[in-house]
């Protein structure tokens, strides 16, 4: 990194309630930067406090790109993500700031520096079948039948993780090859910019956990009146959304979903909304360390934007 011959850009990449945002935030007083957002929830309106979307002040003090960008009806792909990153990229730097990529959806990273996959188009006829055969046995058990299938796929899956193991089972059906066989054949991009990527992952995963379920706590708030609950009231009220749409898939908002249908009550709302949180920071976990060309800070030390300005400093002497 010593030595780049591209004009440079800034990955600030973590598992959830990392503080990827306060980071940015923290360069961002010391450097003229812009910021996009690499977070799979933040693209969509209306959905504020269960993606823990920066708040007016914060989203004032840099420009901010890729959130509020879709109705929550809508969907956002890999090549979406990798072609306005792209493009904003180069925009940003035209502008003599810095680009800060900041977000914690690894499958728009992976996607962006390795490569979008060259997988078979969705059938709906496929995975209608898929559907009917997990109505009758479970996703955990479509899960286990992934697992004999393409074992590799199945272990970055949660049990519960019906959109992608449908998908992987759709690829297997199609194609006749597992996921992560073709996967592993896409071609890696020639970037037109460097990528500095600094990952903040924590030293202790039990303390990552606590500060996952004080969030969520403040998520749901004090009752049902405020808070995630009556986001998603507001948006059921809409009329035109249902749980099986990605925006509904958001973690926190498929449980509070299922807490409006009277499936649980507001303690296991609770529950499974911090389980399903830390399920996907172990799986944000797991995609960063298969990434060797990064940074790593200890969320839980240190303030780490020192250390990221420090390594922004020497780049650039």
């Amino acid at each position: 990194m010593a030595t780049m011959k591209k004009p440079m850009a800034v990955a600030i990449m973590g598992p959830t309630a990392s503080g990827k945002t306060a980071a940015a935030l923290a360069i961002a007083r010391e450097h003229p930067v812009e910021i996009i957002s690499v977070d799979s929830a933040l693209i969509y309106r209306e959905m504020d406090i269960g993606t823990a979307k920066p708040t007016p002040v914060e989203l004032a003090s840099a420009p901010h790109h890729l959130i509020d960008i879709l109705d929550p009806l809508e969907s956002y792909s890999v090549a979406q993500f990798s072609a306005d990153t792209i493009r904003l990229v180069a925009e940003i730097q035209a502008r003599g700031r810095l680009p800060l990529l900041v977000g914690g959806t690894m499958m728009y990273f992976k996607g962006l520096t390795d490569g979008l996959d060259d997988l078979p188009t969705a059938d709906p006829q496929v995975r209608a079948a898929i559907e009917e055969e997990a109505a009758r046995i479970g996703w955990p058990g479509m899960h286990a039948r992934l697992r004999t299938l393409d074992p590799a796929t199945a272990d970055r899956l949660a049990p519960n993780d019906a959109q992608r193991i449908n998908r992987a089972l759709e690829i297997i059906e199609l194609s006749g090859k597992p996921m992560s066989e073709l996967l592993a054949r896409r071609a890696k991009p020639e970037l037109p910019f460097e990528l500095l990527s600094f990952a903040l992952e924590p030293s202790d995963r039990s303390v990552l956990h606590q500060r996952i379920a004080l969030r969520f706590d403040q998520m749901l708030g004090a009752s049902d009146d405020a808070g995630l609950v009556e986001e998603v009231k507001r948006l059921r009220a809409r009329g035109d959304l249902n749980p099986s749409l990605p925006s509904m898939r958001c973690v926190g908002y498929r449980q509070a979903w299922e807490y409006l249908d009277g499936r649980v009550d507001r303690a296991g709302l609770r529950e499974a909304g911090i389980v399903a949180t830390r399920q996907l920071a172990k799986r944000q976990l797991t995609w960063l360390r298969a990434m060797p060309q990064r940074i790593v800070l200890d969320c839980l030390g240190p303030d780490p934007a020192p250390a990221m300005l420090a390594h922004l400093a020497n780049l650039q002497k």
